[in-house]
């Protein structure tokens, strides 16, 4: 993403939103708390304050380039909008998120709602449990 998807979403090209954008796009965690983001902002030594950070990628969100993401806990989490769909698991214990997809529960879900008369127009599944590195210290 650069600057010509930030003005194709209707948003103007700013310092902070060219930042957060680049710290969303390099991060090596796809998913992403606001906290986290102004965390890596800081240490790479960019001044931009908490609320902004919340406010651009609220903004992000309303124009498409995000996904916000409820998980356990409470925190939204935020993830680049890059078109495919995908699932999640997460880990209760350390937080951990893995994305998947399968074509077999995807197939089963658009049956089901046709089933029962409905058109899928969005949808998200979470599962929950712990992760291999979580499983093995128990």
């Amino acid at each position: 993403m650069a600057s010509k998807d930030l003005r194709k979403a209707g948003l103007k090209v700013t310092l902070p939103r060219m930042k957060i954008l680049e710290m969303l796009e390099n991060s090596e965690n796809r998913h992403l708390s606001a906290e986290d983001v102004y965390k890596g902002l800081m240490e790479s030594g960019d001044d931009i304050g908490l609320a902004t950070v919340y406010r651009v990628l609220t903004q992000f969100e309303s124009a498409g380039l995000v996904q916000r993401h409820h998980f356990e806990g409470g925190q939204s989490i935020f993830e680049l909008d890059d078109g495919d769909h995908h699932d999640h698991l997460v880990c209760v214990r350390c937080g951990a998120i893995e994305e998947f997809f399968d074509k077999t529960i995807e197939d089963r879900q658009e049956k089901v709602a046709k089933d029962n008369g409905f058109k899928i127009t969005d949808h998200s599944l979470i599962i929950y449990g712990l992760c291999p590195e979580c499983r093995d210290a128990e």
